[in-house]
């Protein structure tokens, strides 16, 4: 190993110190009312702009940040620097920052991703990988975990409802679905690095919408930190991003209930009917729904960890 400092470690020590919440910068620039875009050159310009500003009014409460590779593809070229820069920015605050790019190939192609996001204009911290071409496509960006402490969170239990077309097909033989053997092959993963004592280099990404598997999959993988999706707008609940944040502990993702906090905030409602809103007043409205889903999934956690502790009676003496 040529590092000690591990991304995924660290990222883990941040949740615990900070709390759980990974902030989404899926800045979509359909977010950003016409009256705020006006004042920007382009619409890839006004989402550097919001993310700017957005990154440092959420910091105290952001263990980390992930940033959706689409929305900035689909702005073109400029999209592209605006991506780039945002990661620069979030790398700059020391907090570490989620690559959300879901690429998963193999061979000189699986390297070329692994070169183009844990290096150069777009690198990252962590990235986001689809493991279902096969666990070869895992082991290029393996080698950066090596060299550079890099980490990867690969997709094992999504939050999406057709996760049941592939992931939750049942293995003949056997009672096992297909994204255990996903979280097997992660285990085996963990255990070949023994600088991490409670994580693997390689988390898994498991959504918060289903809360029937939920406890099932956290105890099955202790040793896995998990990237939770599918909390706030996508109907996860505290309580289910709790369950997962057992063991080895999680970051739960929230995006849209951030970058549009303003539509549900009295005063910018206000103010863009008069056409009067502003981007401070998007952000300090981001910055309080933040602050707002770090306390509600601590809270949760806390209850959970509560009502985990066995009671014991007191005798008479």
């Amino acid at each position: 190993m040529k590092t000690t400092e591990f991304a995924m470690k660290r990222l883990q020590s941040a949740c615990a110190e900070k709390g759980p919440l990974c902030i989404g910068l899926d800045t979509d620039p359909a977010y950003i009312p016409e009256q705020v875009l006006g004042g920007y050159k382009s619409p890839a310009e006004a989402v550097l702009a919001y993310n700017r500003a957005l990154i440092e009014a959420t910091a105290p409460y952001a263990s980390c940040y992930k940033v959706q590779i689409a929305y900035y593809e689909a702005m073109g070229i400029e999209g592209l620097k605006s991506y780039s820069e945002t990661l620069k920015v979030v790398r700059a605050t020391g907090i570490p920052v989620i690559a959300d790019i879901k690429r998963g190939d193999i061979a000189d192609t699986a390297k070329a991703y692994a070169r183009a996001h844990f290096d150069g204009d777009f690198e990252a911290d962590i990235i986001t990988i689809n493991p279902y071409m096969g666990f070869d496509t895992l082991e290029p960006f393996l080698e950066y975990v090596e060299s550079a402490g890099k980490g990867a969170f690969v997709l094992l239990r999504t939050s999406n409802p057709g996760m049941k077309d592939i992931e939750w097909l049942q293995v003949s033989d056997s009672e096992d679905r297909v994204l255990h053997s996903v979280g097997n092959a992660l285990s085996q993963i963990s255990k070949r690095y023994g600088n991490y004592s409670s994580c693997g280099p390689f988390g898994a990404v498991v959504g918060c919408t289903e809360e029937q598997d939920a406890r099932t999959l956290r105890d099955r993988y202790p040793d896995l930190f998990f990237l939770i999706p599918g909390y706030g707008a996508q109907g996860g609940a505290a309580r289910i991003a709790a369950t997962l944040l057992d063991h080895a502990g999680g970051t739960v993702n929230s995006s849209r209930g951030i970058l549009l906090a303003w539509k549900k905030d009295p005063e910018c409602i206000e103010a863009a009917g008069n056409k009067a809103l502003s981007l401070e007043m998007m952000v300090r409205a981001a910055r309080d729904g933040a602050k707002s889903a770090r306390d509600e999934l601590m809270t949760a956690k806390k209850e959970l960890d509560k009502s985990s502790v066995p009671q014991t009676g007191i005798e008479n003496v």
